[in-house]
Parts: structure tokens; sequence; C-alpha cells
């Protein structure tokens, strides 16, 4: 790794207040990127089309799903993104406690870039989110939003 990792933004989909608040404090404690969060599956859609409140967000360089979401599901959020070709270019890691095989399948036949279900105990979901964010980072190569 680099002194000076690059800094990249990170959409997370996520309903659970304490899921949120674990991934919050893993970026603030361990890596160094910009995270924004939303709730629901509909405020994903406008957050990444710049409409209402979020007209000025950032285009993220990468989205963690989670599946099972209000309003509109992570399942829908995942096609209507990889079905875009403005967005569709977005690494999309759904993050969710499903190990339901039809939900992997139904997530990759989507175009998911990863499935990773969420480890239940907090330096488990810890090592997860640093793991992604370094394969992200680190690994591979983003293209430019």
């Amino acid at each position: 790794m680099t002194d000076d990792p690059r800094i990249i933004n990170v959409l997370l989909v996520e309903d659970d207040p304490g899921d949120v608040l674990m991934t919050r404090e893993a970026f603030e404690e361990y890596l160094h990127n910009r995270l924004d969060v939303v709730t629901d599956g509909s405020e994903a859609l406008a957050y990444l089309r710049n409409e209402g409140q979020y007209a000025d967000a950032p285009r993220p360089d990468l989205i963690l799903l989670d599946l099972n979401l209000p309003r509109r599901d992570g399942r829908e959020v995942l096609a209507e993104v990889k079905g875009d070709p403005g967005l569709q270019h977005i690494p999309v890691i759904v993050l969710t406690t499903s190990q339901a095989e039809e939900d992997v399948l139904k997530s990759y036949q989507l175009h998911a870039n990863a499935y990773v279900t969420k480890p239940v105990d907090f330096e488990g979901f810890i090592e997860a989110i640093k793991h992604i964010d370094h394969f992200f980072v680190s690994v591979v190569k983003l293209p430019n939003s």
C-alpha cells in the first residue's frame, strides 16, 4: 500500500441502524474514504440520479447494498443500477445477512460485483468492511467517475 491511498466515495444503502453505526465506525477508525448513507432503495436511486435533496451528491465509486430494504428492495436497486448506462460501471457489493443460495444467484444474475454475508459479530463485521475497502482501493483499478 502507498502512504497516500486513493480516497473513494462509498454509498452505503442500509436500513439497519446498528449496521450503519458499525460501518461508520469502521470508516472513522480504520478507513479514509468518504461514506454516505441512505436507508431505503428509493432514496438510493434518488442519490445516484442526483434527484431532490441529493442534487449535489457525489457519484459513488463503490456501493455497499443491503438486499432487504424498505420501499424498493436491494434487488430492484441493483437491477436499476446495472441497467442504467450512466451507473452500471459502479461496482456494487451486496452486503447482507442472507445466506440463501437464491439471493446469491439472483444478485450475480443482476450483475453484482460481489456478494458478502455480514458477519454477526462486531470484529468480524469490521474485518469484512476493511477487506472490501482494501480490495477496491488498493487492489483493483476503478473507473474515474
